[in-house]
């Protein structure tokens, strides 16, 4: 080996001009040869890696000389308050706060929504700009065209709708073809949702998907050169779609083909790149990478974009399909059975991922109470209570990762591809019980230094450890290659659960499923902490703030971070420390009493994320909040759908 002949001084002296020379080489390749705006490499992007060539010769040293998870919570904390600090007051300063934002001004019955807001102690009164940008592409059609594409995605199998008149409320579904609940449970949830207010607002329609997925990807250039491309919707949906449509994909194409084509031209994604071929496929326990060569090395370098010791600042997807198409096998949603619809149709729904145009709502998950998506729900006396009756106390809550969930993840076109659809990549990363695949770890030492040393640990032990998780329930086995036989084999499996035996555990993992997580505000208003790995977002999503003293962890697709999250946070385990032994790293641990192990500031913050997720579900994830958004939701919409915009324009 180079390290042998060259020492380990030289050996390390040596990769670090080879990882700088890199980075330099790859930042002037990308300087004289890109001046594309979207791909060529920034002067911040640069820092980045030459940070990153600077920690890459430190690490081989073992010591980190400081933790990111404080830095980003407190940095995390200080927006957070600054942003609640600067809401406005009063009508007049939420009117020009809204004309700044938005060059614009508010919608017919601002006024009526703020005395709602007001009455009810809405904090987020200014925090808006996901729901306009949902609806901005809507500004380029007329009223008119608006009202002929609700109505014809309202005769489309699996959608519903939502008419307003008179200032009544009707659902409505005109095509009976793929009779499913969920459709009007969607429907039914909004219904309720503006209840309170629907007297107040104009006639109109809403379209609902039906389904969990999102629904409408419009090609980049509908949206860069909407004067070229067909706008006039008059002929039909089957002219809008380019002939006939049908609702599921059959044979043919995808949802990925379809998606890819919302990319600028120039990015790979739009080069002639085929879903149906898997790159993984001799790969099952590959994770995630980004790697050329998809090789099955298990040093940390091989499991980018996020590799064991760096951490998510969002919720959202670092992922750039456009720029890496290979990893859309990584992510379910790309397969999903039903067609998307490629031209700009209003379609709401609870969530979206990147890439998508649906506009969206407060999932009727949240709004509604049940015992499998609610905490405290008292399915007795039918009431919500606010300690749930399985609630355990912090002291004794177990130090451990928990998830239980089904084989959900994505749908089945084409075949082939679900072995690494999100859930079940981490069941497999969390239950791999291999002797040769390792985590590196860091962690304090001595415990409460600020001196963090790491080591690499066997997988198999570190999830002995510190998880449980499992699959509960198996579906569309017949998708999975190989069969039953294989999902079992390949994956734990546990019993069903209760949704309350998860706030026995302090860390509760939060996976996507067909869409997004139903549970997560449940796991928000439970005394645990989520951590949540998802590509969606939300209607909160400009509402909360990832790792604010907190309300919640974020995890990227790819999972690498979390051990070293529950070693920051919970100290290292006894294999870690065993392990650090062997290196000759660390000994402080090893006289420590296992009570010690664990930093007391980080034991706090961590009890400080449970705490403040709780308050958050308690004072901006009420059901009055959704009714809030909802109300905003229903004025903009009320606009859109208006001939004379102008006349539905807010004013002192």
């Amino acid at each position: 080996m180079l390290s042998r002949r060259l020492g380990p001084a030289r050996y390390r002296a040596y990769l670090f001009l080879v990882v700088v020379a890199a980075v330099f080489s790859l930042y002037g390749f990308y300087a004289g040869h890109n001046n594309h705006p979207d791909l060529r490499v920034s002067p911040a992007k640069f820092d980045v890696l030459a940070k990153a060539a600077n920690d890459v010769f430190h690490s081989f040293k073992g010591v980190v000389r400081e933790h990111p998870i404080p830095r980003l919570m407190d940095t995390a904390e200080d927006k957070f308050r600054a942003k609640l600090k600067k809401q406005s007051k009063t009508l007049s300063e939420a009117v020009r706060e809204y004309r700044r934002r938005y060059k614009r001004h508010p919608p017919k019955g601002f006024d009526r929504w703020w005395q709602f807001a007001q009455e009810n102690h809405v904090k987020m009164v200014d925090e808006f700009d996901g729901l306009v940008s949902d609806l901005e592409p809507f500004w380029l059609l007329s009223g008119e065209e608006i009202r002929r594409r609700t109505l014809q995605a309202g005769e489309l199998p699996s959608i519903h709708l939502v008419r307003i008149r008179d200032g009544e409320s009707i659902g409505l579904k005109l095509n009976h073809a793929y009779e499913d609940s969920e459709i009007s449970a969607r429907a039914q949830g909004f219904r309720d949702m503006i209840k309170g207010f629907t007297a107040e607002l104009p006639d109109m329609d809403f379209a609902f998907n039906g389904r969990a997925e999102s629904r409408v990807i419009v090609n980049w250039e509908h949206l860069k050169y909407p004067n070229l491309t067909n706008q006039d919707s008059s002929k039909g949906i089957a002219e809008m779609m380019g002939g006939k449509f049908e609702a599921d994909w059959s044979d043919k194409e995808n949802t990925w083909d379809a998606w890819r084509r919302s990319c600028p031209p120039n990015t790979p994604a739009r080069r002639l790149f085929s879903s149906r071929r898997n790159p993984f496929v001799n790969q099952v326990t590959n994770y995630l990478s980004l790697a050329a060569s998809h090789s099955n090395n298990t040093d940390s370098a091989t499991f980018s974009p996020i590799n064991e010791f760096q951490f998510m600042t969002t919720t959202n997807s670092v992922i750039d399909f456009c720029a890496h198409p290979h990893l859309h096998a990584s992510q379910g949603h790309f397969f999903s059975d039903w067609r998307s619809l490629s031209a700009l149709y209003p379609m709401f729904t609870p969530a979206r991922a990147q890439g998508f145009m649906d506009i969206r709502v407060p999932s009727h998950y949240y709004y509604g109470s049940t015992q499998r998506y609610t905490y405290g729900w008292d399915s007795v006396n039918l009431e919500i209570k606010d300690v749930d009756p399985m609630e355990v106390p912090w002291e004794d809550k177990l130090d451990k990762v928990f998830w239980r969930g089904a084989t959900t993840g994505g749908g089945s076109h084409p075949r082939g591809f679900a072995p690494q659809y999100q859930r079940h990549r981490f069941l497999r990363m969390s239950s791999d019980q291999s002797n040769t695949t390792y985590r590196t770890v860091t962690f304090s030492d001595p415990p409460n230094s600020n001196r963090y040393i790491s080591t690499k640990v066997p997988i198999s032990q570190l999830n002995d450890e510190i998880m449980d998780v499992a699959f509960v329930k198996a579906v569309t086995t017949a998708t999975y290659p190989g069969g039953e036989e294989a999902l079992i084999r390949d994956h734990r499996f546990d019993d069903t659960v209760p949704l309350g035996e998860h706030w026995k555990y302090r860390y509760l993992v939060d996976l996507d499923g067909m869409s997004y997580s139903g549970r997560f505000l449940a796991f928000l208003a439970s005394d645990s902490v989520p951590v949540k790995a998802t590509v969606y977002e939300e209607w909160f999503s400009d509402w909360i703030q990832p790792w604010y003293v907190v309300h919640f962890i974020p995890l990227s697709a790819s999972y690498n971070e979390i051990y070293n999250i529950i070693a920051y946070f919970s100290g290292p385990t006894p294999s870690t420390l065993l392990a650090a032994s062997f290196d000759d790293l660390s000994t402080s641990h090893l006289t420590s009493s296992s009570s010690n192990a664990t930093s007391v500031d980080a034991e706090r913050r961590l009890r400080r994320i449970a705490r403040a997720g709780k308050e958050w579900k308690r004072t901006m994830g009420r059901k009055v909040d959704m009714e809030a958004y909802v109300y905003r939701l229903c004025l903009e919409w009320a606009r859109l759908w208006a001939d004379d915009r102008d006349s539905m324009d807010f004013k002192l």
